[in-house]
């Protein structure tokens, strides 16, 4: 009995979920937020069916009401969440609050699935990153020296980027970490937010031949270092972002065609280079031919994706486990395989509306160095979104990147907490412009009746 319910509740997490997802298809248009309030109430309600949905299954799966305890927990985390950031900030973006959120009831439901221990301890970095992150959005709006210390900015991440290449552990090839006391640290993840804050304090100052030299030299070093670390896929992060915030800055195309074929010949050179890009480059052409050595992730992957069908298995009937660090590098192909590839398609489509909130709140702010900020973060976020899915369904070669608050990695998820709260103070910068411009047009208006009055 208890298998039947679990089975017939996957296709009530799959409504749930799309329903959802038409609503943010609804949330990213328009200004208005107040008009679409019912939008926010019905997507908290959505999430919360399929967080109780997931965790009921769970229950019923494994016998163990323990996870009840689990479950209430993460429930006051949730309610606490979307409660303190819309009182904290009533103007900022109910529906980047809403997606955070979701993501992360997904993530706390797969990850509960694969690991309980590791969501256990997802679960704590994830609450002490958002308590953190329930600040970030009145520094950026009180802080205006943050413009300034450009310099800071790459000083500080070239130095984190150069100890983990220098003193860093080796993962699977690459340095990608440090650790001290028990704990590892991933510094790129951080870096990537100085990295954005560089790039737009220089573009913001000037935006002539030589300011563009410089800047693309000290983005160039940052690559560098993360290539010599072997960390390709945050190199490509890094990359990638670079390249459009040069282009939304200078609106020139020649920019960013030299950059697709540097990056095209820095790709081949590297690939001769490091054995370890052979082998994804190997498992990504034909991994049915390697599925046992190099072809066996990808393989496994698609097994997992193919089997879940469009409804997916249903938590405990798939065997997500199989494939190797699947709570990181492949939490997409799980996802697909229990909860069924419709429920993945959504869950890329919400990925899709905090992109575009991002560069929709990116181009309404008029002030260049908080609009690059923007573009900056939001790139990097669909970037990475890209680099998992693409790699796990075999769409590009592996990269060895986490999805964004889904995936299990305590330096990814704070990171991406830390970014999206940026944001989301970028959202009450954007609001204050839109107060300042309104008393200009008022006091304008006002001088000019007096004008025509006086004549």
């Amino acid at each position: 009995m208890a298998h039947v319910i679990s089975d017939l509740s996957k296709y009530v997490i799959v409504f749930f979920m799309a329903l959802y997802t038409v609503l943010c298809l609804f949330g990213v248009r328009g200004n208005d937020e107040e008009d679409r309030d019912w939008i926010y109430g019905v997507q908290i309600a959505c999430m919360f069916m399929v967080h109780f949905l997931g965790f009921a299954a769970i229950c019923l799966e494994t016998g163990d009401i323990s996870y009840i305890i689990f479950y209430g927990f993460q429930q006051i985390l949730l309610f606490a969440t979307i409660a303190l950031y819309r009182v904290i900030y009533p103007e900022i973006s109910k529906l980047l609050i809403n997606n955070i959120c979701m993501l992360l009831t997904i993530s706390f439901v797969i990850l509960t699935r694969i690991s309980y221990d590791k969501s256990i301890k997802q679960f704590f970095i994830v609450t002490a990153s958002l308590i953190v992150g329930l600040f970030i959005p009145y520094l950026v709006k009180k802080l205006k020296f943050l413009k300034y210390l450009t310099w800071v900015y790459a000083a500080v991440g070239l130095l984190l980027l150069t100890v983990v290449a220098v003193l860093g552990a080796v993962t699977h090839g690459a340095k990608l970490s440090y650790s001290f006391g028990g704990y590892s640290f991933q510094p790129s993840e951080i870096v990537k937010i100085l990295f954005v804050f560089f790039v737009a304090g220089m573009l913001k100052e000037s935006k002539s031949f030589v300011q563009v030299v410089i800047t693309t030299g000290i983005a160039a070093m940052h690559v560098l270092v993360l290539v010599l670390s072997t960390d390709l896929g945050s190199a490509l992060i890094f990359f990638v972002t670079y390249l459009v915030m040069l282009y939304v800055a200078t609106r020139k195309i020649y920019y960013l065609l030299a950059g697709l074929g540097a990056g095209g010949l820095a790709a081949y050179i590297a690939y001769h280079l490091f054995s370890h890009i052979q082998v994804r480059v190997v498992a990504w052409l034909d991994p049915w031919s390697h599925i046992n050595d190099e072809g066996y992730q990808i393989t496994q992957s698609l097994f997992a994706i193919g089997t879940g069908g469009w409804y997916g298995m249903g938590l405990y009937q798939g065997n997500p486990t199989a494939i190797p660090y699947v709570e990181q590098d492949f939490v997409f192909s799980a996802i697909a395989e229990e909860f069924g590839v419709i429920f993945a398609i959504c869950m890329i489509v919400v990925c899709l509306s905090c992109f575009i909130a991002i560069m929709s709140i990116a181009m309404r702010i008029k002030e260049e160095f908080y609009r690059f900020i923007a573009v900056g973060l939001g790139m990097t976020y669909i970037t990475q979104v890209f680099l998992t899915v693409g790699g796990g369904t075999r769409f590009i070669p592996l990269t060895g990147v986490t999805l964004p608050l889904v995936s299990y990695g305590g330096s990814s998820v704070l990171a991406t907490i830390i970014m999206f709260c940026i944001v989301l103070g970028l959202y009450g910068v954007k609001e204050q412009e839109g107060i300042r411009n309104a008393k200009k047009r008022k006091r304008a208006t006002k001088s000019a009746r007096e004008e025509e009055r006086d004549s």
